[in-house]
C-alpha cells in the first residue's frame, strides 16, 4: 500500500534534482510552513527569488512540489506533493548516493546550528533534546527491527505533519533523525 503522505524517488533524475542543497530546503520548508511564493520562500533559503522560482519549477518537473491554489499573476504559491520523501529502493546507486550525502551534510548542518544556539534555547527544550550514540553488535535482521522499532516511535506524531490542528499549542519542529548503519 502506498502512504499518501510520502513521494517515493526512484527516477535516477529525480534523485539527482533532489539532491541540491536549495531543493531539499525548498521542500522542507514547504512541507513545515505550507504553501508559499518563491518571493517568500527565498529569505528562508537564502536565495534570489528568481533562484527559488527556478528550483521550484524543477521540484515540480519530479512530483515533489506543485502550484497552490489561490494564486494571481506571478505571485504563485507552491506547497508540497507530500510530507515524506523515500529512495530506498532507487534502482541508481550513484543517484542515491548523491541524494544520501546531500542529506547527511544538511543533517549535520542541523545539528551545528542546534550546538552552536543550544544555550539560547529554554532550559525545558535543552533538556528533552538529544545527541549521542550507542554501539551495539546486531544481525542484519536485528538491525532491521531496531529500525522498524525507530520508525514505530514517531509514527503516531506524523499525523501532525498534515493536520496543524493536531499539534499542541507549545509543539515545535523537531527533526527526529534515524540513524543505524553498520560500523565499516
Amino acid at each position: 500500500m502506498t502512504d499518501p503522505r510520502t513521494t517515493r524517488l526512484d527516477d535516477p533524475r529525480a534523485l539527482r534534482a533532489y539532491a541540491h542543497p536549495t531543493r531539499m530546503a525548498l521542500v522542507a520548508l514547504l512541507r513545515a510552513h505550507g504553501p508559499m511564493t518563491a518571493t517568500d520562500a527565498a529569505p528562508h533559503v537564502g536565495e534570489s527569488p528568481s533562484s527559488c522560482s527556478f528550483h521550484l519549477r524543477q521540484l515540480a518537473r519530479y512530483g515533489l512540489v506543485e502550484p497552490a491554489p489561490g494564486g494571481r499573476g506571478r505571485q504563485r504559491p507552491w506547497q508540497a506533493t507530500a510530507m515524506l520523501s523515500t529512495w530506498d529502493d532507487a534502482a541508481d546507486p550513484a543517484g542515491r548516493e548523491a541524494l544520501d550525502l546531500a542529506v547527511a551534510t544538511g543533517y549535520q548542518q542541523l545539528m551545528a546550528r542546534w550546538i552552536r544556539g543550544r544555550g539560547e534555547e529554554p532550559p525545558v527544550w535543552q533538556d528533552a533534546a538529544a545527541f549521542g550514540d550507542v554501539l551495539v553488535h546486531l544481525t542484519a535482521d536485528e538491525l532491521a527491527t531496531v529500525t522498524a522499532g525507530m520508525r514505530a516511535v514517531v509514527e503516531p506524531y506524523l499525523e501532525r505533519l498534515d493536520d496543524p490542528t493536531q499539534r499542541p499549542a507549545d509543539a515545535r519542529p523537531v527533526t527526529v533523525l534515524q540513524v543505524a548503519i553498520p560500523v565499516p
